[in-house]
C-alpha cells in the first residue's frame, strides 16, 4: 500500500485496530516489528481510549489486508505434572 493513498482517518491505535479486525494487539505489534506493516507517530493530543496515552498508530487498511489471511495458532496444553 502506498503512503499517498492513506488518509488521516486510516491511522488507528492498536486497540481500535483490534476491535475492527479481531487480530490481537500482540500480533499487530509483531507485524510492525517485522516490517510487514508500518508504524506511524501518533498525535499526542489523542488518547487510545483505554486510559493510557499511546503514541503509535497503524494504518488500518494494511492491517485489514493481513487480517484476511490471519489464523490464530492454538496454544499447546501444559503437560500434566
Amino acid at each position: 500500500m502506498d503512503l499517498h493513498k492513506l488518509f488521516p482517518d486510516d491511522l488507528v491505535f492498536e486497540s481500535e485496530a483490534t476491535e475492527a479486525t479481531g487480530v490481537p494487539g500482540t500480533v499487530i505489534r509483531q507485524w510492525a516489528r517485522r516490517g510487514k506493516i508500518r508504524r506511524f507517530k501518533g498525535r499526542i493530543s489523542e488518547y487510545a481510549g483505554n486510559g493510557r496515552e499511546h503514541t503509535t498508530m497503524y494504518a488500518l487498511p494494511e492491517i485489514q489486508e493481513r487480517a484476511a489471511t490471519y489464523r490464530p495458532m492454538p496454544q499447546r496444553n501444559p503437560k500434566a505434572a
